[in-house]
């Protein structure tokens, strides 16, 4: 690879894949770990070749319209592209590519403890001790929901919605799923597949979503939907928090309709939406769904192998537009 490529890596990637970058790339870093603006961004990419950006960085059609001409590829360091204005990238010949499969088991291990602890009233349990506020004990208190042998609707059964239904057949779960297009039966492991998820979600003690954000499943779970699922049913998302209208969702809880959710996604990032922090019934974690030393790597080395097949004139295995 010459060094005379190009790579812009607007976030802090791993050690190892930053230290791979700069073997056979003239990188420039963000050693700061600083999200850029866009003008910022913009600014950053004269006189590159490539970036390798994460889903925090917005390429939408302005922006990407005034990409310099040298820009060839983004290569994202994440699965959901929903980031990026596809259709403005491929009018201007950016190819883009994203890094599936590698993060599946990550993602999956964060829902099944957003669920576990959703249904366990985790962060209410663990407020109660570190504050000091734990005085007393009986079998009335702090009750939760049962996991064991309960139904879970799984919206989106692509890699990350299989590995979390392996995860709930652990807890002897019944697996019932939405998708697409229905799972080969060597896929499908017996999990009950839905055609209209009206129908999944009627019979969803626990719903968890891992399908992509687009225009069609943008406010899936709206106050509609939110209704057909069972009364104290729980909800959980490690996809994209444009696929819950959240308000709609504090209405729910506040309720009681929907008894607790997880979520480890929202609307808005960084910083959430402050309206759950009111609610003891809901499980928050900051977007850590592949946040582990072995998937940042992977994720990391994913997007470089994608770079590399790209600049030796072969096609990037992710490629996704």
């Amino acid at each position: 690879m010459s060094k005379k490529t190009v790579l812009l890596i607007p976030r802090k990637l791993s050690k190892n894949s930053e230290a791979r970058a700069a073997e056979d790339y003239d990188v420039r870093l963000n050693p700061e770990d600083r999200l850029y603006s866009p003008e910022e961004l913009l600014e950053k990419c004269q006189g590159v070749d490539a970036i390798l950006p994460c889903h925090s960085e917005l390429f939408t059609s302005d922006l990407v319209s005034r990409l310099p001409d040298r820009v060839k590829i983004i290569a994202n360091h994440s699965v959901g592209v929903d980031h990026c204005d596809l259709a403005a990238l491929q009018a201007r010949g950016i190819v883009v590519t994203n890094t599936p499969e590698v993060l599946s088991d990550a993602t999956a291990e964060i829902a099944m403890l957003l669920l576990l602890g959703a249904a366990r009233r985790a962060s209410e349990g663990d407020g109660m001790v570190r504050t000091g506020k734990w005085a007393h004990w009986s079998p009335s208190f702090m009750v939760g929901t049962q996991v064991t042998s309960k139904r879970i609707g799984i919206v989106g059964m692509g890699r990350v919605g299989q590995v979390m239904a392996r995860r709930a057949r652990g807890f002897d779960m019944e697996v019932h799923y939405n998708n697409r297009n229905r799972l080969p039966p060597d896929l499908e492991q017996g999990a009950i597949y839905h055609e209209d998820v009206d129908k999944l979600l009627a019979v969803s003690d626990f719903l968890s979503l891992h399908c992509p954000a687009t225009p069609e499943t943008t406010g899936l779970l709206s106050e509609e939907k939110l209704k057909l699922l069972p009364d104290g049913a729980i909800v959980v998302n490690t996809a994209r928090g444009a696929l819950i209208d959240e308000a709609a969702l504090i209405a729910a809880l506040r309720s009681g309709k929907i008894s607790a959710a997880g979520l480890d996604v929202f609307a808005h990032e960084p910083g959430g939406n402050p309206e759950f922090a009111s609610l003891s019934n809901i499980f928050m974690l900051p977007h850590i769904g592949s946040a582990t030393f072995e998937t940042r790597d992977a994720m990391g080395f994913r997007a470089l192998d994608n770079l590399d097949a790209f600049f030796s004139g072969k096609e990037p295995r992710d490629r996704v537009a």
